[in-house]
Formats: C-alpha cells, structure tokens, sequence
C-alpha cells in the first residue's frame, strides 16, 4: 500500500532535534513515500547528525531565510537536487532573548524586527524561493504556528510574530491560489523542543495544558503535530488553503 505523500517532493526547514516537529514531520513524509530535502542555520552539520536518524539519506543544504542570496539560489540548488516541488514546510522562528519572558513592554524595536523578519516574514520569502519549482500541478505550503489569539505567559514579541505568521498565511492563499498553491498552518500545543527550551518560563506556559486541554497532551510527542503537516502536504486537503488547524489537544476551544 502506497503511502499519503507517495512522490512528492517536499523541503523541510527547522530539523534542529529529534524531539523537533519538524524532524517528526520528516520522518513521517519519508514513511509515506515522500522524497525530502532539509534546509538548516546556523549549524548544517548539527541538522546532518539528526538527519541520520531519517528512515532514508537526506541531502541537507544551508538557508538563512533572511539572507537575499541564500534565497536566491535556493531553487537552483533544490532543483538539481529533486527536479522540482510539491511542498515546502516552515518550521521556522526566532526573537531575541530580549523579546521574550516577560520584557514585552521593554523590548527594542531592533529585537522586535528581527523576530518579525525570521518568524513571520520568511513565510512569504521562502515561499517565493521555492515557487518555481512548484510550477507542475502547484504545491502545499505549510507553516507552524502557535495560537496568536491569545497573549500567552513568557511568550511576548514572538505572539505578535505569530499573529503576523498567520496574517501572512492568509493572504498568501489568496494570491498563489491561482497557481494551485495552498498555504496553511498547524497551530501546535507546546512542545520541548529547541525553540521551546530557549523561551523563559516555558513551563509556566506549557502547564496550561495540563489543566485546560480535553485531550491529555503530551510535551514529549511532537509525533500528532508532525501527522498534521503531512495531511496538509497529502492531496486529501485539494481545497484547503489559508487555515489554520488545531494540533493541540483541543485547548484552543477551551475558556475556563
């Protein structure tokens, strides 16, 4: 039995750790028949150790996603690689120290730039980079998110980023439409990951579920989120673009 993503092409950002969703996601998309390629910065030989945790050898090429060159040359160099795309996943985000745990009123708009610029911006440059190689039938674009309706303990600037993630999303569908381009997002429950580790007070953050979610969530198992993104690769979502789907236990249908 073939599996969901059975030929595609996809690039994955973000495969930093094994406990990352994007690692997870990669994981999956090999098992369901996907050919993959990763992208990494600062540190490409940290993500070609994590990399050879794969089911399958993966080719992992360097990409600062606010860097015009590395942008540049990204379809040149996947296209020798792969041919061509069928879908491209941002797992990407980033803000300062400054910008996090509980300085929001105190951060410089340097910080809150450069938090805009990797975390939300990189949606739309990423996907202008790889557009030409998703000429043939169009493409799925999914991103990662973690619910900007709500200003949540610790997590400061990078809220707003997210909000401006989802922002970009959303108009995103409506102009590469078109083209047979969908562009969605799973909006995550927190896990331990790299990115989760460099927030201060992600435990106070993350206990919220343990109160709230429906589901039992589990910080450990990126495994759901990372399902999540490979249905938004597969073909079964032919019509769906510019959504957002819940990953999270349930908690975001939750008030007290």
């Amino acid at each position: 039995m073939s599996g969901i993503l059975e030929g595609k092409r996809v690039l994955i950002t973000g495969v930093l750790m094994e406990s990352s969703i994007a690692f997870h996601t990669a994981r999956l998309a090999q098992e369901q028949g996907a050919e993959i390629i990763l992208t990494a910065f600062p540190r490409p030989t940290l993500t070609e150790r994590i990399a050879r945790k794969l089911p399958k050898p993966t080719k992992v090429i360097e990409l600062d996603v606010t860097n015009d060159e590395h942008l540049g040359r990204l379809a040149e160099v996947v296209g020798a690689e792969l041919g061509s795309l069928d879908g491209v996943v941002h797992s990407i985000g980033f803000a300062p120290q400054d910008a996090l745990g509980g300085n929001f009123l105190n951060t410089p708009f340097e910080s809150v730039a450069t938090a805009m610029h990797v975390s939300a911006f990189s949606l739309k440059s990423l996907t202008m980079a790889c557009l030409p190689l998703m000429q043939n039938g169009g493409g799925s674009v999914v991103g990662l998110t973690f619910d900007a309706q709500y200003a949540w303990p610790q997590y400061d600037w990078m809220g707003p980023a997210k909000a401006a993630l989802e922002a970009t999303n959303r108009y995103l569908a409506r102009d590469l439409g078109k083209q047979n381009v969908r562009s969605n997002l799973i909006s995550a429950g927190p896990i331990g990951s790299m990115a989760a580790k460099s927030i201060p007070g992600f435990g106070e953050l993350a206990a919220v579920w343990d109160d709230r979610a429906p589901l039992e969530w589990d910080l450990k198992d990126p495994e759901p989120a990372g399902r999540g993104v490979v249905a938004l690769l597969s073909d079964w979502f032919p019509k769906t673009t510019g959504e957002i789907i819940h990953v999270d236990g349930g908690l975001h249908a939750i008030g007290a």
